[in-house]
Order: C-alpha cells, then structure tokens, then sequence
C-alpha cells in the first residue's frame, strides 16, 4: 500500500514538473510562429522596392510634373508663369482639339469593332486546325504584332503608297474599282490608320481568344448539347459567356493602345494630321503642340484631359466586367 501511494506520488510530481517545460515550448512555438509573417512581409515589401523605384521615377514623377506643366505658360526653360485652367479653357475653343478627339474615338470603336469578331472567327478556325500545324498558323497571325511600329509603318507606306501601293494593285484595281490615294484622300486616311492596326494586333487578340477558348470545360458543351446540337446556339449559350472577361480584357488594351498610337500615324502622316486633320489624332496632336510650336503647356493639358476619358472608359469596361461574372 506504501509502495502503490509513493509510485502515484512520484507519477503526480513528475507530471507536474513537465507541464510548465511543455507550456514554455508551446510558447515559444507561438511566439516564433508570429514572428514569421513578419519576417515574410518584410521579405516581400523588399523585393517589391525596385518595383516601386522605377514606378515612382518613371511614372508617378512624370505624371506630377505633367500635371503640374499644364497650368504653367508654354516656357519650358526659364521662368514660367502660373495660368491655372487657361490651357484647358483653350482646349475646349480649338477645334483642332476637337479634331482630334473626334478622330480618336472612331480610331479605336472602330478597331475594337473589327479586331474583336475578326479574333473570335480566326480562333475558331485555329481550334478547328490540325494540331500540328496550329503553332505554324499561331506564329504567323503574331508576327505583326512582334514586329517594331516603326517597321510595321514603313511597310504599309508601301501597301498604301499612292494609286502605285500593293493595296491598290493587288485587290482595288483587280476587284474593278477605281486606285485609292490612301494617304491623301481625306475619306481613306482615318481608314488606313484602322487597317494598319487590325493587321498588328489580331494576332495577338486571336492568341488570347484561342487560350480563353481552350479554357472552356467540355461538360459545359455536353450539357449544353443535351438542349441544342446547333453550332451558333452553342456559341451563344456557352463559348461567347465564358469569353466576356477575355473580350473585356481585349478591349481594355486596344482601347489604350489606340490612345497611345504614334509610331504609326508619324511615319504615315508625317507627323500631321493628313490632307484637312482627317488622320489627326491626340496623341499626334499633343506632339504637335509640344515638339512643333513649342506649347508645352498646352501639350500637357492635351495628354492630362485624355486621362478622365480613359478612365471613364476603363470604369465602365470593369462594371461590365462585374456584372457579367455576377
């Protein structure tokens, strides 16, 4: 009986004596835990500096500075005066401004309009290719897009090169109609700036279709099929929502590019607008005013007045977005 009590004693005391050893290793498990997330949030705000160097020097300085050069006058060495809105009130009286403006916007609903169902029926036919020869048909619908703007323009100086362009040999004249100067013509000037872009960028747009595409499940298509064997029902009901953030994705960055085009419009137009601004577009514009007559101020109004457009834009691209995936 002795012996049964010193055993439970001795069991008791041992168990005791552990516990506070396990509740320090638990602490200190913890406390070495907590400090790990620091340690990784560290770790990451570290190599994101470079990313946030270069996004504050050429970016965010650049966007100060132009906002802040759009209410100075027009001097851009030497002492500038403060003019407040006066370049935008300016802007809102020349109508070559809104030339411009005008001319942009059917520049890129226009290009969205054809690259988009272009890209759509060009990646149906790839999907619908054989499989070896996918990758040949790939490359070639993205070596437009690979090759530098600069480039690309020169080679459609000489697709619309006067009544003697390749446009105008080798399909105009052949179909029965009359040589178009593509370059002089004010009617086919803005058109030729939008076939110029159709051919660079539906390569690319087609490789992000064809991979949306190719990201569809197949069950959606099987359970589809128990209602309607009918390809454009198919389509309708199936391929055309699951492309929609695809198609939104698309849109957001011809919209940009077709505000951002310059390489191609300079080279085709000379750094003008064409034959009565019918090929004028902002950016082109804004050089103009810059780099041609010396207006600074009222070039950086012009590149800050495009950014409320663009973001309105971009706005209603994510809604529709949202509302779609809702």
């Amino acid at each position: 009986m002795l012996c049964a009590c010193s055993v439970t004693l001795r069991f008791q005391v041992r168990r005791h004596s552990v516990k506070p050893q396990s509740l320090q290793g638990r602490f200190e498990m913890e406390s070495s835990s907590s400090h790990q997330p620091i340690e990784s949030v560290r770790a990451a705000y570290l190599l994101l500096l470079p990313f946030f160097f270069f996004f504050t020097v050429f970016w965010l300085v650049p966007l100060v500075g132009g906002l802040r050069m759009s209410f100075y006058s027009n001097d851009l060495y030497g002492p500038s005066s403060f003019v407040g809105f006066d370049h935008y009130r300016a802007l809102l009286e020349d109508q070559r401004y809104l030339k411009a403006v005008k001319n942009t916007t059917l520049y890129a609903v226009s290009s969205i309009l054809v690259i988009l169902p272009l890209a759509v029926l060009l990646a149906h036919i790839l999907r619908a290719a054989w499989r070896r020869l996918r990758p040949v048909f790939t490359f070639l619908l993205l070596l437009p897009g690979l090759t530098p703007p600069a480039v690309l323009a020169l080679l459609f100086l000489l697709v619309f090169h006067g009544r003697e362009g390749l446009l105008n040999q080798l399909i105009v004249v052949p179909l029965g109609f009359k040589a178009i100067n593509w370059l002089k013509d004010p009617d086919f000037i803005l058109p030729a700036l939008v076939l110029q872009t159709v051919w660079r960028w539906t390569g690319f747009i087609t490789l992000f279709v064809l991979a949306g595409m190719e990201a569809i499940p197949n069950a959606l298509y099987e359970a589809a099929r128990m209602t309607t064997d009918n390809r454009w029902n198919l389509f309708r009901a199936v391929t055309f929502p699951s492309l929609k953030p695809v198609l939104i994705f698309s849109t957001v960055y011809l919209l940009v590019d077709a505000f951002s085009l310059f390489s191609g419009a300079y080279v085709l137009l000379g750094g003008s607008g064409g034959t009565a601004d019918s090929g004028l577009l902002l950016i082109s514009y804004t050089y103009q005013q810059a780099f041609a007559f010396g207006k600074f101020g009222t070039a950086a109004a012009i590149s800050a007045s495009v950014a409320p457009f663009l973001l309105l834009a971009l706005a209603l691209c994510f809604l529709r977005f949202r509302r779609s995936k809702a």
